[in-house]
């Protein structure tokens, strides 16, 4: 009676067939001064990771430092900063600096042709924990649930660097792992691609001046992109992959 009971309370809810188009194409968001920004600086303290400078007047937000606290918005006192629409990577770490002029979309790019097509539309990933606090992880474990389900466009997570594709890697670049991940980079079969996942894997994060090799990955191994977030959301990890690799 207890199993015939339980059976029939499963519930089952199909998948709305929109979910993947919502996914690729909605952004998430970041801080950004307006132009009532009157370079006063009095939000730069409120930074944990000294993300936010003012040059020639010109307020700029570096997304491979930002933690996404978004306390700078209480900081200021002229209510000149708010939220934008932010990207969700970029190829090129200089890109990462934004300011209110900048077009999110050109930040974008997509990988050349000739490694898209000898990945051929479908790609393995291994995941690397350089030292990370697993904020990160929890969400990547979120990509194969029901909702996401990352492996309808072609990704799935592999256990062996000797099978992947890609190698995504989070947390800051501790000194314990430096050589360990260098190993595992060179695990990996060509051609192959190096994702720096997160702020923490981009500059060190909220750890940097502790024991974390300064760089983070980029000082182990070259990244061929990054990707923003503190953590990155699962939507974030999916339009990301999607629009770099041209898997949508």
């Amino acid at each position: 009676m207890m199993i015939r009971t339980a059976f029939q309370n499963l519930v089952s809810s199909a998948r709305n067939t929109e979910d993947l188009g919502d996914i690729v194409t909605s952004r998430g968001t970041m801080p950004m001064a307006s132009d009532e920004c009157t370079s006063c600086g009095g939000c730069i303290g409120s930074c944990p990771t000294g993300a936010i400078m003012i040059t020639d007047g010109t307020w700029r937000l570096d997304l491979g430092r930002c933690v996404f606290c978004m306390d700078c918005i209480d900081a200021c006192v002229t209510g000149a900063i708010g939220t934008v629409p932010s990207p969700d990577y970029a190829l090129d770490r200089g890109d990462l600096v934004v300011d209110r002029h900048t077009d999110i979309d050109e930040v974008e790019g997509v990988l050349g042709r000739d490694i898209r097509r000898r990945l051929g539309g479908s790609v393995a990933v291994r995941e690397l924990d350089a030292g990370s606090c697993n904020a990160c992880e929890m969400e990547l474990n979120n990509l194969s649930d029901q909702f996401y389900d990352i492996h309808r466009i072609g990704v799935r997570f592999v256990a062996s660097p000797r099978h992947a594709d890609v190698l995504l890697v989070t947390g800051p670049m501790t000194r314990n792992m430096a050589v360990a991940s260098d190993r595992t980079r060179r695990a990996v079969p060509e051609p192959s691609l190096v994702i720096a996942s997160g702020t923490c894997a981009i500059s060190g994060g909220v750890f940097v001046g502790g024991d974390v090799v300064e760089g983070s990955t980029g000082a182990v191994m070259e990244p061929d992109a990054y990707l923003i977030g503190c953590p990155p959301p699962p939507d974030r990890v999916m339009r990301s992959l999607s629009k770099m690799l041209g898997l949508h």
